[in-house]
């Protein structure tokens, strides 16, 4: 069965793959299909965005499709900037232009207050009557400073509960055993598993 990745970032297809790849089902990509689009999130939810990606794929490709949306919830600043977390700086933001946004955002609020959590929505959208959502939650805390070089966007200021560690300064295959997005694939995965058997 071949399933097709919604999205253009090439850190989210490492890490998908490397979750959910295997002899059951090939993966690709839109690159693989020569597609090169870029689906405007429009939705005020993660599972809007999610299901509009998916199923705008799917209209393109007939294939089934699957697609993710991860927000950033700070409670400190009213669960900002949640939905808006890849645009948080602006509509052509880099990582570090919506990092530095959060730490302003941040810069008088003491630690101990600066509880969040990262969210992942998964859509797996066969056709217009069967689509399925999966969601993965991770808590912890955003620091005071960037801390570490590994993963991409907000990693350097999150540290999740029950580690000193930021996500960028994890390696790759601890962060893929706790991150919101592998919990959300797993369930993605285990949905899989028994839909092909």
């Amino acid at each position: 069965m071949k399933l097709l990745l919604a999205t253009n970032n090439q850190h989210k297809i490492s890490e998908i793959k490397n979750i959910i790849e295997c002899n059951k089902y090939e993966i690709l990509t839109l690159l693989d299909l020569g597609l090169n689009i870029d689906i405007e999130e429009t939705e005020n939810t993660l599972d809007g965005n999610a299901f509009i990606k998916a199923k705008k794929v799917f209209e393109l490709t007939k294939l089934p499709s699957i697609s993710d949306d991860t927000g950033l919830f700070v409670d400190a600043l009213n669960g900002e900037p949640g939905v808006f977390s890849s645009r948080y700086a602006g509509e052509n933001a880099t990582y570090d232009d919506n990092c530095n946004k959060l730490l302003n955002e941040l810069k008088i609020i003491p630690s101990e207050l600066r509880t969040a959590k990262f969210k992942t929505v998964v859509c797996f959208y066969l056709d217009e009557k069967k689509y399925y959502f999966f969601e993965g939650i991770v808590k912890g805390i955003i620091i005071n400073e960037k801390r570490g070089s590994n993963g991409f966007g907000y990693d350097p200021l999150f540290v999740p509960d029950g580690f000193s560690k930021t996500y960028a300064e994890m390696d790759f295959n601890l962060k893929n055993q706790i991150s919101h997005r592998v919990k959300a694939f797993r369930k993605l995965k285990d949905f899989l598993d028994s839909f092909l058997e």
